[in-house]
């Protein structure tokens, strides 16, 4: 009877002991600081930036994979957060705004071939260029990185990804 007590009496303490055991915090994952169209343009009167918009809708599944995928990248998530204001705008259901005299769904009109299409704008709200399909992690940050750090005026885009990208920007988005 006293080995059955002093059993108890120890998996109690031992059950205690591991209710006190220290509970490291999760660390709140990164995530991209996604802006208005509107917000965007505002943002960008006062503090230019690029923007590049995520154009998707409801029933695309691809537009789903990138939201799960590439969006979620944590090197994805910081090249934008640094360089860009990133806008999603869905055009079955946002309404179009307009940058000065000339509206978003004019400026895109002809030039958006499918969903998902990431749209790339200059500090004075032109179009780069849209850039159609689903983009994996590793190319989208080569994507962001060519038009974020003005590349696309200095080289195409297959010599940026052969030369460039692997000496300046080394094991990003892997």
């Amino acid at each position: 009877m006293k080995k059955i007590g002093i059993a108890a009496v120890i998996t109690t303490v031992m059950v205690s002991l591991m209710a006190f055991k220290s509970v490291e915090p999760k660390t709140e994952e990164a995530k991209i600081q996604w802006v208005t169209l509107e917000e965007a343009y505002k943002l960008n009167q006062k503090q230019p930036r690029k923007i590049w918009i995520d154009l998707y809708t409801e029933w695309c599944g691809w537009c789903k994979v990138m939201d799960k995928n590439t969006f979620k990248n944590a090197e994805v998530v910081q090249f934008t957060n640094k360089k860009f204001y990133a806008v999603k705008y869905n055009p079955e259901k946002d309404a179009d705004v307009m940058f000065g005299k000339v509206s978003f769904r004019s400026l895109i009109n002809g030039k958006v071939t499918g969903y998902p299409t990431t749209v790339f704008m200059d500090e004075k709200m032109n179009l780069i260029q849209p850039i159609a399909g689903y983009l994996e992690p590793r190319m989208f940050h080569q994507v962001l990185a060519y038009f974020g750090d003005n590349n696309h005026q200095k080289e195409p885009f297959d010599q940026f990804q052969q030369k460039t990208y692997p000496t300046k920007y080394p094991a990003k988005a892997q």
